[in-house]
């Protein structure tokens, strides 16, 4: 892990001045898998930035449930519209040839990353709601734990309606108990509240400077090939 910090410190220089790979996309499109596979130096992620930077802020640390992250991210973007962009655009990092970032969410964080980091390059993954609630069902992250009360199980059809078809929820629940079904299926409805998933699409689509990738019809092989030719690699 490359070494980061928001003070200057011998041996850092400004975010700012560096070749970063941005990648930006909801939980589940497949971005920690595209991290291992491209092998490149690596700037702290998303939720390193957010335990460190923005919890303390509010008085709090991890662990926390993913709804508590969301309403303190919410309530930070409403301080900082760049959101977790502003805070990676301030800081400072060792120098490399290319450093990796994961990741961005949502239009505004995307808007301020291609404002403030003109040395950046971007690369926006995506995937239907469906697909990534079966891959958050199948990768039994602690780090996706929500807090579930009992009158929560209640909520099931009412969190899938404009999430869901009912055909996906059904194959949903045939992949897990009720109860993981609907905690997984909370982060994906409250990560579509707080992030439209196409407003970085907007953004990136046919920009100089970014790549699409639809994560459910390319192999990882195809993605890691994309990303090198994109980055001339």
């Amino acid at each position: 892990m490359v070494a980061f910090s928001l003070e200057e410190a011998p041996g850092l220089v400004p975010v700012q001045e560096l070749e970063l790979v941005v990648l930006v996309g909801l939980t589940g499109v497949g971005k920690s898998t595209l991290v291992q596979a491209l092998g490149l130096p690596l700037l702290p992620d998303r939720r390193a930035l957010v335990d460190q930077y923005v919890l303390p802020r509010y008085g709090a640390r991890p662990p926390l449930p993913r709804e508590e992250r969301f309403r303190l991210t919410r309530r930070f973007r409403e301080e900082f519209p760049g959101g977790v962009a502003e805070v990676l655009a301030r800081g400072y990092a060792e120098p490399r040839p290319l450093l990796l970032f994961d990741g961005l969410r949502g239009e505004a964080e995307v808007a301020y990353a291609l404002a403030h980091l003109p040395r950046a390059r971007f690369v926006a993954l995506q995937a239907r709601e469906a697909t990534r609630l079966r891959r958050l069902l199948g990768r039994r992250d602690a780090f996706d734990r929500v807090a579930l009360r009992e009158e929560e199980l209640l909520e099931l059809r009412r969190l899938a309606e404009g999430v869901l078809s009912q055909k996906e929820l059904e194959e949903a629940l045939g992949l897990a108990p009720l109860e993981e079904v609907l905690a997984k299926l909370k982060i994906v409805a409250e990560e579509k509240r707080n992030y439209d998933p196409e407003g970085p699409l907007r953004l990136l689509s046919g920009h100089p400077r970014a790549l699409v990738l639809d994560t459910e019809v390319l192999s990882l092989e195809e993605e890691v090939e994309a990303v090198r030719r994109f980055l001339k690699l």
